[in-house]
């Protein structure tokens, strides 16, 4: 029997992603993706940034988390080549050709201000096609560590050939007080994060290794494939919901009542206690309450279920582009911004996407369909 709610927890996290990155791309801090603020900062906050302190600390971490679950409940029903196969279609093909089919467009606006300052005067423009290309990632870091952490639970398989580990996490985690340990892993999420490169170099790589945080999101991912995706586990944290969603609520309260002001992207702000005890108990939370209330599905929701992957990938073109020339080219107000672009991008995407995946070639290149 399909589980609904973890399909209603995905698809409600990625329209989560979409609202984010509208409020991201105005963000006064200087965030790299982002055009920037309405004022300087720290001189001039902008309240509508709050959006970021709640959704940042968790909503990539359960993603990563259900993303573990899914690709146990795949394994189970194909073998490890057939499904390995589909995941490289799925996510390496839209992260690797899709860059030069589509996301080059994304990559224009993220390189337009460097152009505008003479960085690119001179430069041939098929080497100018190819950073707007590479430039144009964006978002598509999620699907890159997703296939290597696909790839490298391949191996872990193997070392697990007997599911000795996976039954070890259910005797451990889904008996009776199992909730208390399943909290407790916690610790660990804390532990990952600590592995960011505190004081990146800006002349290195050091600021991609903290964007992609490698180290860290292969922890939910595979917490998800060897606990989460055992019955007796959802079954506590259905149980536990309600006390679960009050102490995640209360820890962000906290959280931004302390801190908002503060650059939340920074590896000192991820690796606090709090950040890192919000994050946790706002995924704890948000599987219990939807394994509680929300396993069900209808018309909708089946449609966001289906769509939600391509909508993450494409989603981030249209802010860009109507993000940009607003604030460049108009005198709207800030308030006007938001709302058009928070309606652009739930209804432009969604025609984007329906009209993309009828295109073959296209289908398969940047959203990495075979029909």
């Amino acid at each position: 029997m399909r589980k609904h709610w973890i399909d209603n927890l995905r698809w409600v996290s990625v329209l989560l992603v979409l609202f984010y990155h509208v409020i991201y791309f105005y963000n006064n801090k200087g965030v790299f993706g982002g055009i920037g603020g309405f004022g300087p900062y720290p001189e001039c906050p902008q309240y509508q940034d709050v959006v970021m302190y709640i959704l940042y600390p968790w909503f990539m971490q359960l993603l990563f988390l259900l993303a573990g679950v899914s690709a146990r409940y795949a394994l189970d029903k194909y073998d490890s080549r057939t499904w390995f196969k589909a995941r490289t279609r799925k996510l390496l093909v839209p992260a690797t050709v899709g860059l030069f089919v589509f996301q080059w467009m994304v990559g224009y606006f993220n390189t337009v201000v460097a152009a505008r300052d003479g960085v690119f005067e001179g430069v041939p423009a098929v080497v100018k096609y190819m950073v707007m290309a590479i430039s144009g990632i964006g978002p598509l870091w999620f699907i890159q560590d997703l296939w290597l952490f696909s790839l490298i639970l391949l191996a872990v398989r193997r070392l697990d050939g007997r599911n000795r580990l996976y039954d070890a996490c259910g005797r451990a985690f889904g008996g009776k007080r199992g909730i208390v340990w399943i909290i407790l892993l916690g610790i660990i999420f804390w532990a990952a994060e600590q592995l960011l490169i505190r004081h990146p170099r800006p002349e290195s790589a050091d600021g991609l290794f903290n964007l992609y945080k490698p180290l860290f999101y292969i922890v939910p991912f595979l917490m998800g494939y060897f606990i989460f995706a055992r019955d007796e586990v959802q079954e506590q944290l259905g149980k536990a919901w309600k006390p679960l969603l009050a102490c995640a609520v209360a820890a962000c309260t906290v959280l931004v009542a302390t801190t908002f002001g503060q650059d939340n992207t920074t590896p000192q702000y991820l690796g606090s206690p709090l950040n890192c005890l919000y994050g946790w108990l706002a995924c704890l939370a948000m599987m219990a309450w939807f394994k509680a209330k929300f396993n069900s599905t209808n018309a909708f929701a089946g449609y966001a279920a289906r769509s939600g992957f391509g909508l993450y990938i494409l989603h981030y073109a249209v802010i860009a582009s109507l993000g940009f020339m607003m604030k460049t080219y108009t005198t709207l107000p800030p308030w006007a911004m938001y709302a058009i672009l928070t309606a652009a991008v739930f209804t432009v995407t969604p025609l984007l996407y329906e009209l993309l995946r009828r295109i073959p070639f296209i289908r398969w290149a940047v959203l990495g369909e075979k029909k």
